[in-house]
């Protein structure tokens, strides 16, 4: 080998190398949050109860290296629960007085990825700053959120969501509300993601009044790599019927760039961990 080729081969392999580095950096700036309704502790979920499904739920956020996770239906013993198994912290309050009682709609997040600098929950109604039920809703149902900051210094938000599961007018209006939020509370237009149980397909105006703002798109209809999962993301604990029809989203704006996106269908034993299928994202900022 000649001076002049060994000089090239060794500078090709220094580019590969350099190449390889940027693309390891890359992946490694990259963040895997969720959404997913757990399905309140219901003693009358025979075979299905939430000890026995605790672990599973626990163990499929870890596999997949799920960093923060918006939760929908959970109570406070089963945040306690998840936040032990996983070393978590949490967010959030229960949506009947504002302190634990009732179901939360709470983010669960890793301390060693992100700091948390400020959070917060309203309701879905007219009088969104304190417990209430809104316009048509069968219960109350609201909004957490929290500003998170990454390793890097990134500064984010999420805002996870539960909307009623029969108010269509409901629905519509706290679309209406948290686009109206969002920009109220984050002031200074940071990268966000609204994630969570929309109780809503994407043909569902309450869906189309979020993605009409240009702020916001659904991270499944933009991932880099195709969506991947089934059409549906409300089993009902039903192992013979595949669901079809989303009805868990995340949203995002600003800055950030979405990698994957997929609906997980991980079960044990013909059973599924939740009613729901949880919902991955995977973002760059």
């Amino acid at each position: 080998m000649t001076g002049i080729v060994r000089s090239i081969f060794k500078a090709s392999v220094l580019l590969v190398a350099i190449n390889l580095g940027i693309n390891i950096l890359s992946l490694a700036q990259t963040h895997n949050f969720s959404t997913f309704n757990i399905r309140y502790a219901n003693q009358n979920d025979i075979g299905n109860l939430w000890e026995d499904r605790l672990p599973h739920v626990a163990s499929l956020i870890q596999f997949h290296q799920i960093e923060l996770v918006g939760v929908q239906e959970a109570l406070h013993n089963q945040l306690i629960d998840l936040s032990t198994e996983l070393g978590y912290k949490y967010i959030g309050v229960g949506r009947d007085e504002g302190t634990e009682k009732g179901e939360y709609a709470a983010i669960l997040y890793d301390p060693k990825k992100f700091d948390i600098l400020d959070e917060g929950t309203f309701w879905l109604s007219p009088t969104p700053e304190k417990p209430s039920k809104g316009w048509d809703a069968a219960l109350n149902r609201i909004c957490t959120w929290g500003k998170f900051k990454d390793g890097k210094g990134i500064i984010f938000y999420v805002f996870n969501i539960h909307y009623d599961h029969k108010g269509q007018q409901a629905r519509e209006e706290s679309s209406k509300l948290v686009m109206a939020q969002v920009s109220k509370i984050n002031k200074e237009n940071a990268p966000a993601l609204l994630m969570g149980d929309f109780n809503v397909t994407p043909d569902n105006v309450a869906y189309s009044t979020i993605t009409s703002n240009p702020d916001w798109q659904d991270a499944r209809l933009i991932s880099t790599v195709p969506s991947y999962g089934p059409r549906g993301s409300f089993t009902g604990f039903d192992w013979e019927k595949m669901p079809d029809g989303i009805i868990d989203h995340v949203f995002v704006k600003g800055d950030l760039k979405v990698i994957r996106h997929g609906i997980l269908t991980d079960n044990y034993g013909k059973k599924y961990p939740s009613d729901h299928f949880p919902v991955l994202v995977e973002v760059s900022f």
